[in-house]
């Protein structure tokens, strides 16, 4: 069994002039993902990876999730891969991830991480939000054979206020 959990990075700010990766997240970003993390840790759910774009709103975004999950900072990876708004390269980052890794979680952005919800999970959601978590379970032993899976659920900030 094959675990991903993206998580959409949180709600960002235009209030700067600066590129597209620097953006920052809003005070309403850092709450929502406080808000989604701590429902995600009252699960306990297994991590073995975590990887994250290289975009500043996602980072930021993960550095919570890390933080409240307790998870070590050696364990996140930035992978390039995940500055994806088509989710082509989403996909192909997860067909490419290490056999022995179990249960991933990333960060990215919209509109891949719904493109990929809705392609590889069995739930039609209208749109990821920001800060909105989605946990997919795959019945393969090999991230390359991922291709339908199970929504096991979905945690969008709107739904813990």
């Amino acid at each position: 069994m094959k675990t991903l959990i993206m998580v959409r990075h949180g709600k960002s700010s235009w209030d700067y002039s600066v590129s597209d990766k620097d953006r920052p997240l809003q005070e309403r970003g850092v709450n929502d993902a406080l808000l989604v993390s701590s429902e995600f840790k009252s699960q306990t759910q297994k991590v073995d990876a975590i990887f994250s774009s290289p975009a500043n709103r996602a980072l930021h975004t993960c550095m919570i999730f890390v933080r409240q999950l307790n998870l070590p900072l050696s364990s996140v990876q930035i992978k390039n891969e995940l500055y994806d708004f088509s989710g082509e390269s989403v996909f192909e980052f997860i067909s490419n991830l290490d056999e022995s890794l179990d249960s991933v979680l990333i960060f990215g952005h919209n509109h891949a991480f719904t493109h990929v919800a809705n392609s590889l999970g069995n739930s039609y959601i209208d749109n990821v939000t920001t800060s909105g978590l989605v946990h997919l379970n795959f019945n393969v032993d090999n991230w390359n054979l991922v291709e339908k899976g199970t929504t096991k659920q979905t945690i969008f900030p709107k739904d813990l206020r």
